[in-house]
């Protein structure tokens, strides 16, 4: 139903933009001569340009389909900055033409043309900086009893979201980074992949890069929203919950990479110097329902006189957590907004939207991810690999 909702609302908006820009179009000097004779061709291209995303969606699986969804997603990219500005910027350069004498509608095709070129540059430099991840460190203390004196440095990563837009290079960079660190353990908080397998082009390669990251304890994962076959439009689900499952080749690929998967399982770590938790995704579980244990049930068995480290996609049920013994939670799924304004946004529909944040009495860590989801790109945040250098204290 939400799928439906966006793809009319998206339709709208390109509609209202496509008219906008050909107001603006008619009205430069610049484009004046030309416009009349190339009004048709400019509407097919646009039209195609708005379409594309779309078929991405709704297509049956083939190359064609894994092109739309790349090429419709760098469409995207840009279109939402380009909509941004034409939807500010045009009725204040309006306002001033109305209430200027003899007003000069030049400056609407000067707007135009503006616009087009910001919006070009601010993709340009969100797909470059989508590349390359970034360290972020944190020290986290932990009061136990039982572990007092220990340290352990964990690698956090979440959000990797392999799929028609990933780039090789950007993986080996993380890869690279992660082990620089010499971690004592690596945690993966979900959204490997983004909704499909197929779409990975070489996944081998992939599997073989990640294979490399190296922990004394080894590699963890549990599975997030997106781990999961399914078809979307603009970030959107248009499958129902009930035909959203997981793939043997996501597993294969699980397995190929060197991670333990976590479902609704506890483990001790370091020979029992902390137990890690690995929580089943409560949006999606993979197996075509909502399905996971509760807090209370995940942690019942866990020895509550030893740390217990958390680790599931959505930063959500923290309380119940907590409440069940949970000394440190680590989620990824906000990306930090990954495009500005995102980061401003997110904040108001998490209690913990990223960073670090005591939470009920226990320690909450929310990653921005290390890939991106939709648009190939981030800006005003940062691809990161988050490292958490725990002292219990």
């Amino acid at each position: 139903m939400l799928g439906k909702f966006f793809l009319v609302v998206y339709v709208l908006v390109q509609i209202l933009i496509s008219t906008l820009t050909e107001y603006s179009i008619n009205n430069s000097g610049a484009f004046r001569r030309i416009g009349e004779k190339t009004r048709i061709l400019r509407i097919i291209i646009y039209a195609a340009l708005a379409a594309i995303p779309v078929l991405g969606a709704y297509l049956p699986k083939s190359p064609f389909k894994f092109f739309c969804m790349g090429f419709g997603n760098l469409w995207l990219g840009f279109f939402m900055y380009y909509a941004v500005f034409v939807l500010i910027l045009f009725p204040i350069i309006r306002i001033i033409i109305k209430n200027r004498e003899n007003g000069n509608k030049a400056l609407m095709g000067r707007a135009f043309q503006f616009t087009f070129l910001a919006a070009c540059i601010l993709m340009a430099a969100g797909l470059v900086h989508a590349q390359n991840p970034k360290l972020v460190n944190y020290d986290v203390e932990l009061a136990n009893e039982s572990a007092k004196g220990e340290k352990v440095k964990i690698v956090l990563l979440a959000d990797l979201h392999l799929s028609v837009n990933s780039d090789i290079k950007a993986t080996e960079k993380m890869v690279k980074l992660v082990n620089e660190c010499d971690p004592d353990i690596i945690v993966i908080a979900g959204d490997i992949f983004t909704s499909n397998f197929e779409g990975l082009n070489n996944p081998e390669k992939y599997s073989a890069a990640l294979s490399k990251m190296h922990a004394k304890y080894g590699v963890y994962a549990v599975c997030g929203n997106h781990d999961v076959d399914e078809n979307l439009i603009g970030g959107f689900s248009i499958s129902p919950v009930s035909q959203a499952f997981r793939t043997p080749e996501m597993d294969k690929f699980f397995d190929d990479s060197g991670f333990r998967v976590l479902y609704d399982e506890n483990v001790e770590i370091g020979d029992g110097l902390f137990t890690l938790s690995g929580r089943v995704d409560g949006e999606k579980a993979g197996d075509g329902t909502s399905d996971r244990m509760s807090a209370d049930m995940l942690l019942k068995d866990a020895d509550k006189t030893k740390p217990i480290v958390v680790l599931q996609h959505e930063p959500i049920d923290f309380k119940n957590l907590a409440d069940s013994g949970a000394d440190l939670v680590l989620c990824g799924h906000t990306h930090n907004g990954q495009i500005f304004p995102g980061n401003l946004i997110v904040p108001f529909f998490n209690e913990n939207a990223y960073g670090v944040k005591d939470l009920y009495g226990s320690t909450t860590v929310v990653t921005a991810g290390v890939g991106y989801y939709g648009p190939p790109m981030r800006f005003g945040t940062d691809s990161e690999v988050t490292v958490l250098n725990v002292t219990f204290k």
